[in-house]
C-alpha cells in the first residue's frame, strides 16, 4: 500500500525495498528512526547521500572507490601479475578479509544468468580482456560463487582466457555450491585461494 501522505508509511516502504529487509523489519527500522535522536536520523541521511554523490567505480578495477583507482589499483605493494576476478565489490571485500591474497582484483558485477536477462555484454568482462591483454599477467583467479551462474561465468572465462597464454585458476571447492563469499568464514575463504585448481 502506498501513501502518498504518510511520511511514516513512506519511510517503511522506502526500508523495505532493501534487500533483506521484509515490512515487519521496515517498520521496526521506521518506528527505531523515529524514536531516535534526530541528529542520528540526520547523520544517517546525510551518509547515504555523501556516499551517493562521492563513490563511484575504480576505473582499472571497477571496485566502489572515492577516487580515479581504488586503494588496492594504486598500491605499489600488490602483485600486478596476479588478478583475481569476482562477482561484486562485497566479494572483494571477502577475499582481501582473509590476507592470503596480495595481487589485484576485478569486478564483474555480476554473473552470466540468462533467466534474468543478464549476459556477457552486461559484465565487465570486456575491460577484464583489455586489462589482460595490456599488462603482463602470469595468473587470473576466477573466484566466482560456486552457484549454476558463478560456474557458468567462470567457464565462459576460461574459454576467453585460454588463447591469451596465461594461467588460469579457479578457488577451491572449500565453498559449498550455493554459497556467497561475502558470507564465508576467512578460514574456509582463505583456504579455498590457497588450494585453487588451475584451469589452463
Amino acid at each position: 500500500m502506498h501513501s502518498e501522505g504518510d511520511p511514516i508509511q513512506r519511510l517503511i516502504e522506502a526500508l523495505a525495498r532493501l534487500p533483506g529487509i521484509g515490512r515487519k523489519t521496515a517498520t521496526r527500522l521506521a518506528f527505531f528512526l523515529l524514536n531516535a535522536d534526530p541528529a542520528y536520523a540526520q547523520e544517517l541521511a546525510a551518509a547515504v547521500v555523501e556516499v551517493k554523490a562521492r563513490i563511484g567505480y575504480c576505473e582499472v578495477c571497477a571496485n566502489l572507490c572515492e577516487a580515479a583507482r581504488c586503494r588496492i589499483c594504486a598500491s605499489t605493494k600488490r602483485d600486478p601479475q596476479v588478478i583475481c576476478v569476482v562477482e561484486s565489490p562485497q566479494d572483494l571485500l571477502a577475499v582481501e578479509a582473509t590476507g592470503d591474497f596480495d595481487g589485484l582484483y576485478h569486478v564483474l558485477h555480476g554473473v552470466i544468468s540468462p533467466l534474468d536477462g543478464v549476459g556477457p555484454d552486461d559484465l565487465k568482462i570486456a575491460a577484464l580482456l583489455q586489462r589482460v591483454r595490456e599488462t603482463d599477467l602470469q595468473e587470473v583467479i576466477l573466484a566466482t560463487n560456486p552457484s549454476v551462474e558463478g560456474e557458468a561465468t567462470a567457464i565462459y572465462l576460461q574459454r576467453l582466457l585460454a588463447p591469451l597464454g596465461l594461467k588460469v585458476s579457479r578457488i577451491a571447492s572449500g565453498l559449498p555450491m550455493g554459497a556467497q563469499l561475502e558470507y564465508a568464514d576467512k578460514a574456509t575463504l582463505g583456504r579455498s585461494l590457497k588450494e585453487r585448481r588451475t584451469l589452463l
